[in-house]
Parts: C-alpha cells; structure tokens; sequence
C-alpha cells in the first residue's frame, strides 16, 4: 500500500525527499573524499622517511594564536645539532634552514637560467646527512657531500619541479644558475614527492638544495634551524625524543620548573594535526548535510500530512470496518520510512557520482566509498523518515471514525 500511495504521487513524493538525497550525497561524498585525503596524506608522511624526529623553537602543529613568550624564543642552532649526533638513541642528525613563505607553504624566490626562470622557489640550506634523514632519492646525479658542506661549495640540487621548469626534459648536472649574483653547479635533481591530491605539483619539489654552509654565506640572516633526526628504530623513537628534550633543555638552560621553550614533533604529530584539520572539515560539512537532511525531513512531514488531510475517508472505511489505531499507524508510518528511504537510496547513488567523479578527475585520489556511511546513510534516512513521520502517521491514527467518513 505504502508503494502503491508514491507510485500514484511520483513527483510530489521525488521533491519530499530532494533534501534527504542531498543531505545524503553530501555526507558520503564528503567522507569519501577525506578519507583519500587522509590516505594520501599517510603516504606522504611515510615517504618522508621512517623514524624521524624534529626539533624546532616554535609548535608549528598547533591552533590558535600563539603566546606572547613565543616570539622572543631563541632559535635552535647548528651546535644543537651537532651535539645530537652522540646521543645513543640517534642514527643520523641534520639541520636545516628555508627562505620561504611559511604562511602560504611556498617560495617566493625567481631562479633563472638563461631566458627561462622558475617562480616561488624555496631555498633550502641543509647538512649533507639529510638524504639519508628523510630517504630522499634522487632523479639524476648526486646528493652534494661532506666535502661540498666542508668547503663552501657552490653546488645545488635541485627540486624535480624547478628542473623541469628551467631544463624541460634536458638534463640539469652541470649546469650554472645565477641566484642572487652568484653561479652555483647543479650536481643533482632530487625525483617527485607525493601530493595531498595525488596529482598536481608539489610546493616542495620547487627547491633549491644548497649545503648548509654555502647557504649561510648566502643568508647569513636566516637562523631558524629545523633539526631532523633519524631514530635507530621506530621503537626508540620515545627514547629519542627525551634525550633530545633533555639536551636542549640543558644546553638552552631551561629551569627544572619551567616548560620546554622548544617543540619537538614525530611523523605522528603531522598525521594528528591533518586529521584535525579533516576532521572540522567534514563536521563543517556534516553540519551542512545535517540542515538538508532537517530540511527533508519537514517536506516529509509535509507530504504525509497533506496525504492524512487527502485519505481521511479512506482512514474513516478502513477504522469502520475493524482496523485498529495501531495499523493506521503503522501504514502511514511506513509510507514515511519508505519515503525517506528512497531519499537515502537517491543519496547514496549521489554520493557514488561524487566519488568516482573525484577518482576520474585526480586519478591519484583513492576515493572509495565507505560501507560503514553507506549503512550509516540509510539508518540516517529511515530515522529521520521515522521522526517526521510519527506526527501525521499518529494523527491519521486518532481520527474520529464517524467524522472521517463524513469529510468531503
């Protein structure tokens, strides 16, 4: 009976649950989407290498405004870097410094070659050791080398993203570039590194690697050391990080009483700090989601006291001839469910749309749809069908009989 009543209103009954299709696309488009996000943010974090450790003066990873005490933190030093290096716990220690925007996550440096020129370049000054830090692989040539970081050499790498801007598909080893005055020698250019979309450039292949001791030279200026340190296993990671913090709060001389002047993070503290960020995204979005699926939910409402207002002599025969308050009840509360559930359906299909429209358009993006919002999607529809339903099923079911059959 309940299909047959939305087989004879078929596009009153489509435009009741437009707002439950919507409510419904969007919470499952949404945590499709997040969900590749946060996947291939995991594959990032992971391709930076296993076991690191970062040291910095300032949380980077944190919310809000930042304490007044914070600007007057001194920054960490190359010395604190070397002195890590006897720390039993520590396998490898670099230190490294940018010239950047670290508002936007970008360079703001030109570097030129001949008539080409490569824009928002980052420049980076970094120990040789960093290669084996973070595992980076290179796509030509060579890493530069205690030899290079010892003598001030000229010598860069260079991001895969700038090479291909300044060289095409030539080869870069060998080649001068003039950056601020000065020619520097390309040895080697490191290979791509993932993005959050999985496609697309990455801000950090548009690089310039210098040796540290070259790039103070060129910006004796800059002193906010980032100091990155390799574990001797993922298990010692904790044991790590207390020798650092212990030997930054001596070397810093920070009183037993008074709280670290310094942060120190692990590939965790990035994977938590996206996953907040995620996470207030789809509540955001959920939110929305939430609104149409309200919205729905009334035109359910709407639809079935218009249908108790349009079958009160049917509601009056059938109470005439023995049905109980309980089966008008149920008959007009499962119109309401059915009604809603096909919004949940329509939904999901939407969701499906949204997903593999994603998948086509960043191929790299592994949005898949989730069983758990699927099943969560239906539940979602059939309860809000069941509570906008109750009212006009309960209102059709207490209908005076005699008065029923007398409305015209």
């Amino acid at each position: 009976m309940a299909l047959q009543t939305l087989r004879r209103n078929k596009v009153r009954s489509m435009l009741a649950v437009l707002g439950i299709a919507v409510g419904i696309t969007l919470v499952i488009g949404v945590s499709s989407v997040v969900n590749a996000l946060n996947s291939n943010v995991s594959g990032m974090v992971a391709e930076m290498g296993s076991n690191i450790v970062m040291a910095f003066h300032l949380d980077v990873f944190t919310f809000g405004r930042a304490p007044e005490g914070w600007r007057t933190r001194k920054p960490l030093s190359f010395e604190d870097a070397e002195a890590m290096k006897h720390l039993p716990h520590v396998k490898y220690v670099t230190a490294g410094v940018r010239h950047f925007l670290p508002e936007f996550g970008v360079g703001s440096y030109v570097v030129k070659y001949r008539d080409r020129r490569a824009k928002n370049v980052i420049l980076e000054g970094d120990t040789p050791t960093v290669k084996e830090v973070f595992d980076l692989n290179m796509q030509e040539g060579r890493w530069f080398s205690e030899f290079d970081e010892g003598n001030h050499s000229p010598v860069i790498v260079l991001g895969s993203e700038t090479a291909n801007t300044l060289f095409d598909t030539r080869s870069a080893l060998g080649r001068e570039i003039n950056i601020e005055g000065q020619m520097f020698q390309v040895v080697g250019v490191a290979a791509p590194r993932k993005t959050v979309l999985g496609s697309g450039s990455n801000p950090e292949d548009n690089i310039v690697y210098f040796p540290l001791s070259t790039f103070r030279k060129l910006h004796p200026e800059l002193k906010d050391h980032w100091i990155s340190v390799k574990a001797t296993s993922r298990e010692d990671i904790p044991k790590a990080k207390d020798e650092m913090r212990d030997l930054l709060r001596r070397r810093r001389k920070v009183r037993f009483n008074e709280p670290d002047n310094f942060a120190i993070f692990t590939q965790d503290s990035m994977t938590q700090f996206w996953d907040q960020i995620t996470g207030g995204l789809f509540i955001f979005l959920f939110a929305v989601g939430s609104v149409a699926l309200i919205v729905g939910g009334v035109g359910v409402m709407t639809i079935m006291l218009v249908s108790v207002t349009e079958r009160t002599r049917e509601i009056g025969v059938r109470k005439a001839i023995g049905a109980r308050k309980f089966d008008i009840l149920m008959q007009f509360s499962t119109e309401a469910i059915l009604l809603s559930g096909v919004g949940g359906v329509l939904g999901i299909l939407g969701g499906a749309v949204i997903t593999y429209s994603v998948r086509f358009i960043f191929e790299s993006l592994p949005a898949q749809m989730s069983l758990f919002w699927i099943a969560a999607a239906l539940v979602l529809a059939w309860g809000f069908g069941l509570v906008f339903g109750i009212y006009p099923a309960w209102k059709a079911a207490n209908l005076d009989p005699i008065e029923a059959l007398r409305y015209e």
